[in-house]
């Protein structure tokens, strides 16, 4: 996760370290001290240091006896982020309305390059603690929701986003790991009309996503996901649920609710 070699396409070359030692302690999820943080991101322990108390000055980040950790800002910065999608705060109301979608465990993310943002999360009663919750980036290759989003996208975009190595993680045996692999996957996304995630994330999930179009110019498409348990799903709990979803869909894009 070297960033010395970006400095150069940088035109504030001390935010983008600053940027990446907060990425770096938001992947971690734990306290990490000055040496670990220089060490993986390829900084002179001076500089990091620097950087570090400039951070911890804005809130940015906070220190411990065990290191450094994000700090309370970035908390409000994340809710300052989320509040900015209007339809946030109707899908848990229309989650929690709906009579088949209220014992599901629910999820509303964000394409983000080769991974997915989790914006929102529904517990339902599904007993699924290991899937993603808000703030978590999980690989958009073996995601249900990362593949309807996915699915808007032309092949050759597809294939230059995905051209790095690592960018096709195997979660388990039953991921997507090849290029041409994941475009046969995106067309059928497309013929269905919403994505399935049989077991790539985890073997005893089962994931089914539909698009949150855009309501406005200029605004990323989301995604409108269900994770369930793989056992108990059948031919017609999928489309008990599909239509669920689709139905939430239309209420969060109505004109009634959308606002200008």
């Amino acid at each position: 996760m070297a960033v010395l070699e970006d400095d150069e396409k940088s035109p504030a070359p001390a935010v983008t370290r600053a940027a990446a030692i907060l990425t770096l302690l938001a992947e971690e999820g734990r306290p990490l001290g000055l040496t670990d943080i220089a060490r993986t991101l390829g900084l002179a322990k001076s500089s990091t240091l620097n950087l570090c108390i400039a951070l911890e000055q804005a809130s940015l980040v906070s220190k411990n006896e065990l290191g450094y950790a994000l700090g309370r800002k970035t908390v409000e910065l994340g809710g300052a982020y989320v509040r900015g999608f209007d339809l946030l705060r109707e899908f848990y109301r229309v989650c929690a309305e709906s009579p088949v979608l209220q014992h599901e465990l629910l999820q509303i993310a964000l394409l983000d390059s080769t991974m997915v943002l989790y914006l929102a999360r529904h517990e339902g009663r599904a007993p699924l603690r290991l899937s993603a919750t808000v703030g978590d980036r999980f690989p958009a290759t073996v995601t249900a929701v990362g593949s309807v989003l996915l699915a808007e996208l032309d092949a050759d975009e597809v294939r230059a986003r995905f051209a790095e190595p690592g960018t096709l993680p195997a979660w388990t045996e039953r991921s997507t790991t090849s290029v041409d692999a994941l475009l046969a996957k995106l067309e059928a996304t497309r013929a269905r009309g919403y994505a399935v995630d049989d077991g790539e994330t985890n073997p005893s999930v089962y994931g089914l996503a539909i698009l949150l179009p855009p309501r406005r110019t200029g605004e990323a498409p989301l995604a409108l996901g269900a994770s369930l348990m793989k056992a108990s799903m059948t031919p017609e709990t999928e489309h008990e649920v599909v239509a669920e979803l689709i139905a939430a869909r239309e209420h969060l894009s109505s004109p009634n609710f959308i606002r200008p």
